[in-house]
Order: structure tokens, then C-alpha cells, then sequence
């Protein structure tokens, strides 16, 4: 404990926590990691492409122990361009290959975002050799006929690989589905749908999503539609998914679908809505009223999620990951040399509530090795109210377990006396993230405004799990019910995270952990 400052005050006791005070602008890591990833703002522990512009994650699948991530992609300009399908891979979803181009652009149109499934059965036939053939749908988004006015200029094409993901051929036959004329005509997600022994595919179309039926990946049909007059319509629906949870503390399973809107979130700009019901291989029924908005996220920051294909049944993990920004201001925010990162991988799980069934989200188990010597208090007291934690190079882990009928702040701070603040006010039972002091704020005129994240629960009791890189904040709360992402651009890194209450407060639990870099060699 000599390396661990913990100092104790009978009066507004103060814990400074970690296991060492050492505070830096930028990782001092600079001989180890690539000089890219030591720029200002660039996340230690998020995916982040190597340079230029990226949004969605595309064609997430997992096969023969590696987890590819595809996303969409400008090799050219760190700002929107033509579409590509940037590739990355992993073994553990915590650190990054970059891998060349998968996707480019051809006669047909631009390359939107799509999936990618492992064909098992080998139902189009696209084997040669011995490995399982991957094959990943996507949307072609043809320019000139956006450009003529046509509504027809979104179609779905696929591609193959027979090499365990590392090389695509794309099918002769494309595009696989054409367009009848809806204008916004995108997002394919595929899977497996056993009970009804066919391909299932999801795909957004304007205000709603359509499902078809495939028994080859190449000859679809349409089966049904949902959505036209169910959730929040603020904005055109995107990137859906589906798939099938157990219900924690219930009976059964239950369906999920994920829809994300361009606009009109919670707090603003680009958000994500789920629905919770059953679906029989052809048609998704929605347990709830139409008028009821259930959201994913309620920070500003996490859009365009979707999960992973194929994740072995010994894990059965429902793995998300989200592109975290907001098209409010994504192609705006203050990096130079690349724009934009993925949130932390998550694990999805349904869990019955006093409200029903809800979606509960935690971060996955491997990002703890990521983890350095820490620091964990027992019962701290009732008497605290104050806890001071450094961020090694502005780099932490925290899980925070505290009883309070009093309002109470998580505080970022730094030298420059710049701020985030996740607060809670006790008097409307709601916490609120504040960003408006956070550095650089005036790239877009929304993004300093507070953002306003609802309680589920009304107890006196709050759990917290806390991740802090140079440009983010993720808060997993009330045991995952309610989660908020949040982008920030200090113009120093913070080196300080402080927990300060109105009035009395037992911290049941303090745990920090300063994290590693996973760009580091």
C-alpha cells in the first residue's frame, strides 16, 4: 500500500486513489505506440481507424477464433465521402489489426453498410477449399441516380470470401434485391433463422423495417414489414437488427429489434431505439403499445449499433458495438489526421423488470485485462463525501456502489480547469451529463448542451461502471438498465476524476483502474 495515496479526513474526507499521481497531456508511451495513436484526443482503448473518416460498423462476424469488424470508410478525407468498407480484426475485442480495404466502390454504386454471416451449410454455394465461405450483404448507393432524382438508387449486393474472411469477391448476380422505389432502402442484417430452417433478413426501409425470407443468401422474398406507426419516427429509420435473448428473471426468450434514427434522439441528433416481442421466422410482433420509445442509449453518442454474427453458442454472448458520435457534429469534432471511434464492446441481456422486459447492457469481460494495480475500499463510511481518484494518463476504469437519498456529481477534471460533470439531482430523480465546460466546445452549437438521462429506479441506492479515454465517457448504471455515452475534447487530457456529494453518503464500494493503451507494443 506505500505506492497508494490514501489519506483520511474526520470532515469532508477526501480518497485519492490509484497508484500513482502521475498526470500527462498525452500517453507517455510514445517509443511503444504508433505515433498516430499519441495524437490529442485519440482513444487508447476504443477501435479508431488509422486515419481518415469512418462511421457505421458493418459486417461484424465471428469465425475460426477471430472477430472481424468491418465499418464504413473514407480512405481519402476525414470527413463523409464515398463509401468503403474498412476491416479490422481481433481475438479478443479489445485489440485491433487493421487489415487493407475489403470493399470499394464499383459501377453499381458505393458500398453502405450491411452484415456478414458464416454460411455453415454452404446454401449458396460459394465454397472452394476448406473453410466455411463467408458471405456479407450490403447496400449499393448509386450516386447518379440519387444525383437524377430517382428513388430507386439504394440496392443490396453480396460478396464472398473463402479465405476466412481476409479477401471478398463480389457475386456476379448483384444486386441480389432491387429497389421498388423507397428512397431510403438500406442496412441489411442476416441470420440464421432455425426454426424455420431459412435466412432471415432485416432491412430498413424509410419509416420502418421489412423483413425477407432466403433458403440461399441469393433469391430473396418479401416476407413482412413493421414499424410504420410503432416507436419514434423522429428521424429515418437505419441499421436494424434482430435476434433472440432469454429473459433474466423471466421465463423464455424474447425477440429484440434495434432500429437507429438519423435524428431526433433523446438528447438530440442521432439515437437508437429497441423493441421488445416475438418473431416466427416471417413476422416481428411488438409486446409494447405503439406509442412506447424504448432507447438503447440515452447519452448523444453511440449510434448505427448492431451485433455480432456468429459468436460460438459455448460464449452466446449478444455482443454490440456502436459507432460512437452523432451527426450532429461527427464531421466536425476537433481531430486532425482521422475521425471517429467505436464504444467499448457491450453484452446485451434482457432482464424482466417492474416495467417489463428491458434491455440491460454491460461492457465485456475483456476489456479487465486491460486493467493495472488498483485500489478497492470496502465500506468507505457514511460520514464521506468526497472522493478524488487521478486518471493515469487520463486513462480509467471505475466501479462505483453508493447509498444516497442526496444529489451527487462524477466529476472529470484537469489543470486548466476544464470539466465533465455526470450529475444526479435527487430532487427529480434523473442524472444529466454537462459538457459545456469540457474544452473545445464550439465546433457545433448543440453539442455543449446538457444532456438529460432518465432513472429507472427510484431506490436509494446507485451502482456505477465508469469508463474514461481521452475523448469519451461510458456509464453503465443500475446494473446496465440505463447506459450514456458521451464525447468530450479537452484541450488537456483529464487526470482527475472527483465523486462529491450534497449531503450524506455511503460509498459501499470504490474500485479504480487505470487502464493500458491497446496500441501499445
Amino acid at each position: 500500500m506505500d505506492r497508494i495515496a490514501v489519506i483520511f479526513a474526520l470532515l469532508g474526507l477526501t480518497f485519492t486513489l490509484g497508484c500513482n499521481t502521475t498526470t500527462s497531456t498525452t500517453p507517455p508511451m510514445s517509443a511503444t505506440i504508433h505515433p498516430r495513436y499519441t495524437e490529442p484526443h485519440r482513444p487508447q482503448f476504443h477501435f479508431s481507424p488509422d486515419s481518415m473518416w469512418m462511421n457505421d460498423p458493418n459486417g461484424m462476424v465471428y469465425y475460426d477464433g477471430v472477430y472481424h469488424l468491418f465499418y464504413q470508410f473514407y480512405p481519402d478525407s476525414t470527413v463523409w465521402g464515398p463509401m468503403h468498407w474498412g476491416h479490422a480484426t481481433s481475438k479478443d475485442l479489445v485489440h485491433w489489426e487493421h487489415l487493407p480495404i475489403a470493399l470499394y466502390p464499383d459501377s453499381l454504386g458505393l458500398i453502405f453498410s450491411g452484415s456478414a454471416v458464416v454460411d455453415w451449410k454452404n446454401t449458396a454455394g460459394f465454397k472452394s477449399g476448406e473453410k466455411d465461405p463467408l458471405v456479407a450483404m450490403y447496400t449499393y448507393h448509386l450516386m447518379e441516380g440519387e444525383k437524377a432524382g430517382r428513388t430507386d438508387f439504394q440496392y443490396q449486393g453480396i460478396a464472398y470470401s473463402t479465405d476466412g474472411g481476409i479477401s471478398w469477391d463480389k457475386y456476379e448476380g448483384n444486386p441480389v434485391i432491387p429497389n421498388s422505389g423507397v428512397k431510403d432502402f438500406r442496412d441489411p442484417k442476416m441470420f440464421w433463422h432455425e426454426a424455420s430452417n431459412q435466412w432471415v433478413m432485416i432491412l430498413a426501409a424509410k419509416d420502418r423495417v421489412q423483413l425477407f425470407n432466403s433458403p440461399d443468401l441469393k433469391n430473396w422474398t418479401l416476407a413482412s414489414e413493421f414499424g410504420a406507426n410503432e416507436g419514434s419516427h423522429s428521424g429515418v429509420w437505419e441499421c436494424p437488427d434482430l435476434f433472440e435473448l432469454p429473459v433474466i428473471g423471466g421465463t423464455g426468450t424474447k425477440w429484440m429489434m434495434i432500429v437507429s434514427l438519423g435524428d431526433g434522439g433523446p438528447n438530440g441528433g442521432s439515437c437508437t431505439q429497441y423493441f421488445i416481442g416475438d418473431f416466427d421466422g416471417k413476422t416481428f410482433v411488438n409486446d409494447h403499445s405503439p406509442e412506447t420509445i424504448l432507447w438503447l442509449d440515452d447519452g448523444r453518442d453511440n449510434y448505427a449499433g448492431v451485433t455480432w454474427s456468429d459468436v460460438p453458442e459455448s460464449d452466446s454472448r449478444k455482443i454490440f458495438l456502436g459507432w460512437m458520435s452523432n451527426w450532429k457534429y461527427a464531421q466536425v469534432v476537433p481531430t486532425e489526421t482521422w475521425r471517429s471511434a467505436m464504444t467499448v464492446p457491450r453484452k446485451l441481456e434482457l432482464v424482466e423488470t417492474r416495467q417489463g422486459v428491458r434491455l440491460k447492457t454491460l461492457p465485456v469481460r475483456e476489456l479487465e485485462q486491460l486493467r493495472k494495480e488498483a485500489l478497492v475500499i470496502e465500506q468507505p463510511g457514511a460520514e464521506d463525501q468526497q472522493v478524488v481518484i487521478p486518471l493515469t494518463e487520463g486513462l480509467g476504469e471505475l466501479k462505483l456502489d453508493l447509498r444516497t437519498e442526496a444529489s451527487f456529481t462524477i466529476q472529470l477534471k484537469n489543470s486548466k480547469g476544464e470539466s465533465v460533470q455526470f450529475l444526479y439531482d435527487a430532487s427529480l430523480n434523473q442524472y444529466a451529463i454537462d459538457r459545456a465546460n469540457a474544452g473545445k466546445v464550439d465546433f457545433e452549437s448543440s453539442f455543449p448542451d446538457t444532456q438529460v438521462i432518465p432513472r429507472k429506479g427510484k431506490w436509494a441506492s446507485h451502482s456505477f461502471h465508469v469508463f474514461v479515454d481521452h475523448s469519451s465517457m461510458e456509464v453503465f448504471a443500475e446494473g446496465g438498465l440505463t447506459v450514456a455515452t458521451s464525447l468530450f475534447f479537452p484541450t488537456e487530457n483529464f487526470h482527475e476524476l472527483v465523486i462529491g456529494t450534497e449531503g450524506e453518503v455511503a460509498f459501499e464500494k470504490v474500485e479504480c483502474y487505470p487502464l493500458r493503451s491497446i496500441w501499445s507494443k
